[in-house]
C-alpha cells in the first residue's frame, strides 16, 4: 500500500506556471505507476498525465499535451507536474494517484487528497 500527499497547488495567473509534487510513502513507490488526475467543479474526474514504473514512458490528456510535464524520482519518491502557459479551464483540484499496473491497464487504487489549483484570468 501506498500514501500519497499533494502539495504546490495555489492561485496563478493565466499564463503563469505552477509545479505540484506528490510525495509517498512506503519503499515500492518504483513499482507503481504514477498519475495526475484533476476535477473541476460540477465536472467528472479526469485524467491528466501519466508516467510509467521507470520513468521512461509518459502519457498526456491532449488537453494539456505541450504545457503540462510529468517527471518522476524515484528516490525521492515523488512525482511532480510542471504546469506552464496554465489556462482559466484548468481551475480544479488536482489528484495524484497509484496505479500497480501500467498506465491503461489496471486501475489506479490509491489517491492522495488534492491540491487546488486556481488559475484567474
Amino acid at each position: 500500500q501506498v500514501q500519497l500527499v499533494e502539495s504546490g497547488g495555489g492561485l496563478v495567473q493565466a499564463g503563469g506556471s505552477l509545479r505540484l509534487s506528490c510525495a509517498a510513502s512506503g519503499r515500492t513507490f518504483s513499482s507503481y505507476t504514477m498519475g495526475w488526475f484533476r476535477q473541476a467543479p460540477g465536472k467528472e474526474r479526469e485524467f491528466v498525465a501519466a508516467i510509467s514504473k521507470s520513468g521512461g514512458s509518459t502519457y498526456y490528456a491532449n488537453s494539456v499535451k505541450g504545457r503540462f510535464t510529468i517527471s518522476r524520482d524515484n528516490a525521492e519518491n515523488t512525482v511532480y507536474l510542471r504546469m506552464n502557459s496554465l489556462k482559466p479551464d484548468d481551475t480544479a483540484v488536482y489528484y495524484c494517484a497509484a496505479n500497480r499496473y501500467t498506465h491503461g491497464v489496471g486501475s489506479y487504487d490509491y489517491w492522495g487528497q488534492g491540491t487546488q489549483v486556481t488559475v484567474s484570468s
